[in-house]
């Protein structure tokens, strides 16, 4: 087993974080060793065939063995309850493992959560940190919580492409939790929003602004198609005009428009709806929450939310709103 040091840890073998696991153990030399957790079985025996030969896999059970054993544990989890249990527990959580190694081989520690989470719970994970690093600044040890959640979605995860928006109060965290995340985004894309928190908020306000769009681009084309127009000449004068957007020019909402993206595949395979929603949702209230005057977050849930309560849209990307337009009666 390699040390500490040369050890990573990567919790969350889900949709956005098993191909980022997988480019991860790609990218790492094979003097480090990768320590892998997830509830779903198969996803762990399945990368362990994928990335065999690649370097030293290990599976753990917890974020207190991720911890104990590695330096930089890395975590991509659905939503706050997963996070405050892998992070929080007493017994099996990650702050719980910093402390443990803690006392036998004082170390610098980075821990960091690359999901939508919302802002109250990753301030809360960051001020359970500070805590900790208190009591046991003692040993010598030290330890960093980062937030670094993505944008590209399982497209970007599978390719390596992803953006990050890193939130950590100190460079040196920072360019430590970079030197790892290139493996799974480009370089030049992962950026050092501020403090920790700020990456939440990077995230947040940018999924917000993609979900109004993913309804407006939409809309928009659906007035094309209903029109009888040719929509992929529309696609294109639109993405060299005024009114282009990620939606329109990488992700294309009308099937058959690009191929390789989820409208061409059933609408499969990208950001689901649900998702989406969940994520405008967390953009509203953090508008609230700062005072920020909002005009279109409502309406878009609204029909968001109406779309997914239909059985042929639920679960499919968050495109499938054209769909849903296109087969809705006015």
């Amino acid at each position: 087993m390699a040390s500490p040091a040369k050890t990573v840890a990567f919790i969350g073998l889900g949709v956005m974080g098993y191909p980022m696991a997988v480019n991860l153990r790609n990218g790492l030399s094979p003097e480090y060793t990768l320590l892998i957790c997830d509830v779903n079985k198969e996803a762990i025996s399945k990368f362990q065939k994928q990335v065999a030969g690649k370097g030293p896999v290990k599976v753990i059970n917890n974020g207190f063995e991720a911890a104990n054993s590695a330096n930089m544990v890395i975590t991509m989890l659905p939503n706050s309850p997963a996070v405050k249990a892998v992070y929080l527990d007493t017994k099996t959580g990650i702050i719980s493992g910093v402390e443990a190694a803690a006392a036998s081989s004082p170390e610098k520690k980075i821990i960091m959560e690359c999901g939508t989470i919302e802002t109250a719970t990753i301030l809360k994970v960051a001020k359970a940190v500070t805590t900790s690093a208190k009591i046991n600044s003692s040993s010598g040890s030290s330890i960093s919580f980062v937030d670094a959640p993505v944008s590209g979605g399982p497209m970007g995860a599978e390719d390596g492409t992803l953006t990050f928006m890193v939130g950590a109060n100190d460079k040196a965290s920072f360019e430590a939790a970079k030197e790892v995340l290139g493996h799974m985004g480009k370089k030049e894309s992962i950026f050092h929003c501020g403090d920790v928190g700020a990456g939440t908020a990077f995230k947040v306000i940018n999924n917000y602004l993609s979900a109004i769009t993913s309804l407006a681009a939409s809309e928009a084309l659906n007035i094309g198609t209903k029109m009888g127009l040719d929509v992929k000449l529309l696609t294109d004068v639109i993405n060299v005009s005024g009114g282009q957007c990620w939606v329109t020019s990488k992700s294309n909402p009308v099937p058959g428009v690009q191929a390789n993206v989820p409208s061409s595949r059933g609408y499969e395979g990208g950001f689901r709806l649900e998702l989406c929603t969940k994520v405008l949702q967390m953009g509203s209230e953090l508008a609230e929450m700062v005072g920020a005057r909002t005009v279109l977050d409502k309406p878009t849930l609204e029909a968001f939310k109406e779309a997914s309560k239909d059985e042929r849209y639920h679960g499919k990307d968050a495109r499938v709103v054209y769909k849903w337009l296109n087969e809705s009666e006015r």
